[in-house]
């Protein structure tokens, strides 16, 4: 196990190291500044504010300058919100694009086995059709065209959600933005459940445990589906970071103050530290469930060394 460790963080720190590197000149490579959109300053006051966060030193400076903050957990002021720093922002709202994320990955996983071993149990058959038809679309909708289509239908013409809005995470307010994070998801994971169910009930162990006489719900819940969630277990992971990443968008589209807003508003204005701490903490996110997805994967399967 302490092996396994060592080595996924050997693997893991050079890669956020990469994405560190990658998101520092990405950013600094697009066109203008900070303050490029605010009114034109005289050139000693914009000389002052370059000054000031250190933009008027080389760019290798300010990249050396960057890494070491980030190594002592320091990820800078932000450049357009006063008065706060980036783990500040960070810090204050990423309960909203948990929560959101949160739930959907709980409903996404209820509503995903249970439909993909629906359709392996009736398989060819008008149940399996439906579950996997509803699979493809929802694979194949994007995020942005779900949410404005729920808004116009559940939420302007029929009046049942409200549009937008947090309002303290009152669950209406969390409905709409909880099914289109979860639907995508609802999709994979159903296709994943019933692929792996299929190849479970035609094992031998099945056959076996069919002839013993035992009852088909005991085969299916405790043999078949047992062996039929280990792909499913591999995916976990990245299925719950891809959710909090998701709601980058999603929470724009319904005007909730989770870390989607600062980051695609951060990205607009050019504010250079939220979006390469919003990257950073991401980043890091997806490493961790990453790990965490491949020891559960050991705990479960015998077969899975974890060496």
């Amino acid at each position: 196990m302490l092996r396994f460790l060592v080595r996924r963080l050997v693997v893991a720190v050079p890669t956020l190291f990469l994405v560190v590197t990658a998101a520092f000149f990405m950013m600094r490579a697009a066109p203008g500044n900070p303050f490029s959109s605010d009114r034109k300053l005289p050139p000693a006051i914009e000389k002052n504010i370059e000054a000031k966060y250190h933009f008027d030193r080389p760019l290798v400076v300010q990249y050396a300058e960057y890494v070491g903050g980030v190594l002592h957990g320091d990820l800078g002021p932000s450049l357009k919100y006063r008065d706060k720093t980036v783990l500040e922002i960070i810090g204050e709202n990423y309960r909203v694009s948990l929560t959101i994320g949160l739930s959907a990955f709980v409903i996404a996983i209820v509503s995903g086995v249970s439909l993909g071993v629906l359709a392996a149990l009736r398989q060819n058959q008008p149940a399996d059709y439906t579950t996997m038809a509803i699979a493809i679309l929802g694979v194949c909708i994007p995020s942005f065209v779900t949410a404005p289509l729920l808004q116009l239908v559940f939420g302007s013409a029929l009046g049942w959600l409200p549009i937008g809005s947090w309002d303290g995470g009152a669950l209406p307010n969390l409905v709409m933005p909880t099914a289109v994070l979860a639907l995508p998801q609802v999709a994979i994971i159903s296709r994943l459940t019933r692929a792996g169910m299929i190849e479970a009930l035609r094992s031998n162990y099945v056959r076996t445990a069919r002839a013993k006489g035992l009852s088909e719900s005991r085969i299916v819940i405790r043999h078949a589906l047992r062996a039929a969630i280990l792909p499913l277990v591999s995916y976990l992971g990245p299925a719950f970071a891809g959710l909090m990443t998701g709601s980058l968008v999603v929470e724009r589209i319904f005007g909730l103050p989770g870390l989607g807003k600062f980051f695609v508003t951060s990205a607009l204005q050019r504010d250079y530290t939220v979006v390469m701490g919003m990257v950073i903490f991401f980043a890091a996110l997806i490493l961790t469930l990453n790990l965490l997805a491949d020891l559960l994967l050991g705990a479960l399967d015998p077969r899975v060394r974890l060496t």
